[in-house]
């Protein structure tokens, strides 16, 4: 006599979401960039996965991204638009607190990122339905408003070199969440390579940090911003895989111009006029607070958060270039040991996904039989 092994609710739902996500996106594209022509019944199925997904009384959820193999052209390009872009941000944010107080720099910043966002037609006519109103809010709160608002605060007692490799622990936040929320440990590769990363992130940093110059509260404001850019980067992973990144993005922008517009109003008197600051506001703004995230969103609903967040890695390696080329600085020898570092994660971190270090067959395969 056969009898089929028990398995709980959520194994039997998340194991049906998964299937349907890769049917979606097996061909290695986007719903939204495919023809038209097919779009309708792929949706079916990528709608399908997210109903059974996201369509959840809880609030905080998660979803496996849609493409578990190895890191391709699509991927690799999108996280270099990412790491290229946010590799300045916090140089341009030095720049906009010579001239404006922390909540100045913030509301410009995401009011520029929401204006470039929508210029695009589908970003404001794609509709978003009201049960994913609640996640687009938190969405806003923990990747935008909350996080945008305190490392421009920490700035003002750290320096960006220690701001930025704070940052650097992302990934390992961001990891650490989706263990949390689906229940599944990242692979050993992957996981590997999310350490080795992260040891490259601190000997990038570590050369140009001063310790008398930091404060407790800096870092704690910046480790606080980390957290909360991690649950951030699991949220938007079933939202981009159900609506694509400019919808969400340009209406969690919207809501987070809302909580700190009366913030940035508030510190105005604080603050004084540059040309400097003003135009180091547009590249924050509209690449750094707008552009970035759909190149990152768009990477993590494809490649899940966890190896995702690996593009995050990358910013100090472009910080470190754009000081040698821009301001001739000088590199020590631990940041070039720490770039290779980082590249040798990417690279560990980006192979073919097998959650838990199970192979692939292990996964595809049905119950056996007892």
């Amino acid at each position: 006599m056969f009898v089929a092994p028990r398995t709980s609710p959520f194994i039997r739902s998340q194991s049906l979401g998964v299937g349907l996500c890769a049917r979606a996106g097996e061909d290695g594209r986007d719903v939204d960039e495919r023809p038209r022509a097919t779009q309708k019944s792929d949706r079916t199925g990528a709608s399908a996965c997210q109903t059974r997904t996201i369509a959840r009384n809880r609030l905080l959820t998660s979803t496996p991204g849609t493409r578990p193999e190895a890191f391709g052209p699509t991927e690799w390009g999108l996280l270099a638009a990412a790491a290229s872009i946010w590799g300045s941000s916090f140089l341009w944010i030095e720049y906009g607190l010579e001239s404006f107080r922390p909540p100045v720099v913030t509301t410009a910043r995401v009011a520029l990122g929401a204006v470039a966002l929508a210029m695009v037609p589908a970003a404001r006519r794609t509709r978003i339905e009201r049960g994913d109103w609640p996640r687009v809010v938190l969405l806003s709160l923990t990747w935008m408003a909350i996080p945008l608002l305190l490392f421009p605060v920490a700035q003002r007692w750290i320096d960006s070199s220690l701001a930025g490799m704070i940052n650097g622990a992302v990934p390992l936040t961001a990891a650490l969440v989706a263990v949390l929320l689906l229940r599944a440990l990242p692979g050993r590769v992957q996981l590997a390579g999310l350490l080795v990363g992260f040891a490259g992130v601190v000997c990038i940093a570590w050369p140009s940090i001063h310790d008398a110059d930091t404060t407790a509260l800096g870092v704690v404001l910046c480790l606080g911003a980390v957290f909360l850019y991690g649950i951030g980067a699991n949220v938007a992973v079933p939202l981009q895989q159900r609506y694509g990144a400019l919808p969400v993005l340009l209406r969690a922008l919207l809501v987070a111009l809302a909580v700190v517009t009366p913030i940035g109003l508030a510190a105005l008197p604080g603050s004084e006029w540059s040309g400097g600051s003003g135009a180091a506001m547009l590249p924050l703004g509209l690449l750094g607070t707008g552009w970035a995230y759909v190149a990152f969103t768009t990477l993590t609903g494809r490649a899940g958060a966890t190896r995702g967040a690996v593009a995050i890695y990358f910013t100090p390696v472009v910080a470190i270039g754009l000081g040698v080329i821009v301001r001739a600085e000088h590199v020590a020898a631990l940041s070039l040991l720490g770039a290779a570092l980082v590249t040798l994660g990417a690279g560990l971190t980006s192979r073919r996904e097998v959650p838990g270090g199970r192979t692939a067959a292990s996964i595809d395969a049905p119950p056996a039989a007892a």
